[in-house]
């Protein structure tokens, strides 16, 4: 059983995210709301005056509410915008109905799969959290199902036009998610020219972590890259989302492009614009330092040196 990080200053409560013993954030629990221990994973919702209510897994901040709209915007629209005709989704976790939220934003879109592995976070999240999802479980268009996403992938006869993973860090469930074997099944159901957007953490203090699932990726796709969100509930670190295909015309569309399919698709966005798509590949040397095989996309004119 995980112990949950809560201690006492100056006699109110605070949730402690600790990095590997030398660094750490804290947040006031201006109100607990859920904690619990659920079959796989430690579960904790709370509520604070800057962030609102605040969901922890396993000691390690998920979502904020008032700053959710990025991560979930960023880690749908660019996929589905880059592909231009997606109309079957995946998701690997997603539990709290955010990344399934921006999808249905996009009438093109006929059909998503959401395989979670935790039915606590899905029930817990909408009674806790129900602006995060807004009702989109209710949404006819979604195929939820309880389960382990590397087993779905490994097994179904599905396929997809982009598979994003909304994934918890690499321990333990979400661990697996992070793995060769796991990525190479996702290629195998995704459909061609199909895009994979994957988690891939804080590089500035997971380097291990995400350079591992890196060279996964390079190893898999024709072309892996990635591109930066700053989420300030994430210790306001730069934080990169993979993204991986074998068409390598999904990492160059252009301003205009992405412009138009944003407007046929008739919403606009508080995080996500088609400049801030472009931008978001536009990484500081050490992070690009970190993916293998840049050098390919930039040959390719792909990537700006």
């Amino acid at each position: 059983m995980t112990k949950t990080n809560i201690i006492t200053i100056d006699g109110g409560e605070w949730f402690h995210e600790n990095w590997d013993g030398a660094a750490g954030g804290l947040f006031r629990i201006n109100k607990k709301l859920y904690s619990d221990q659920s079959a796989h994973q430690n579960i904790l919702v709370f509520e604070n005056d800057m962030f609102g209510r605040m969901l922890a897994i396993d000691n390690v901040i998920q979502v904020a509410e008032r700053d959710e709209f990025i991560y979930h915007e960023m880690i749908t629209h660019a996929p589905i915008l880059a592909h231009g005709a997606a109309k079957r989704i995946l998701i690997v976790g997603g539990g709290d109905g955010g990344a399934i939220r921006e999808v249905f934003r996009h009438n093109s879109v006929e059909h998503v799969t959401m395989v979670e592995i935790d039915p606590d976070v899905v029930d817990f999240c909408k009674k806790w959290m129900p602006m995060v999802s807004d009702g989109s479980f209710d949404d006819p268009r979604l195929n939820l199902i309880i389960g382990d996403g590397a087993k779905y992938v490994a097994a179904t006869d599905d396929r997809f036009d982009v598979v994003i993973v909304d994934s918890t860090d690499p321990v333990g469930p979400g661990a697996v998610l992070f793995t060769e074997e796991f990525y190479r099944n996702c290629k195998r159901v995704m459909k061609d020219g199909a895009v994979l957007v994957t988690q891939s953490g804080l590089p500035f203090v997971q380097r291990k972590e995400f350079t591992e699932a890196f060279s996964h990726l390079s190893g898999i796709f024709d072309y892996a890259s990635a591109y930066q969100i700053v989420v300030p509930g994430f210790w306001g670190c730069p934080m990169l989302l993979g993204f991986a295909s074998d068409e390598k015309a999904r990492f160059s569309v252009s301003h205009e492009t992405l412009r138009g399919r944003l407007n046929e698709a008739g919403f606009s966005a508080r995080y996500y614009t088609p400049a801030h798509h472009k931008s978001a590949f536009h990484l500081a040397g050490y992070l690009r330092d970190m993916i293998p095989h840049t050098e390919k996309l930039i040959a390719e004119g792909l990537l700006d040196d």
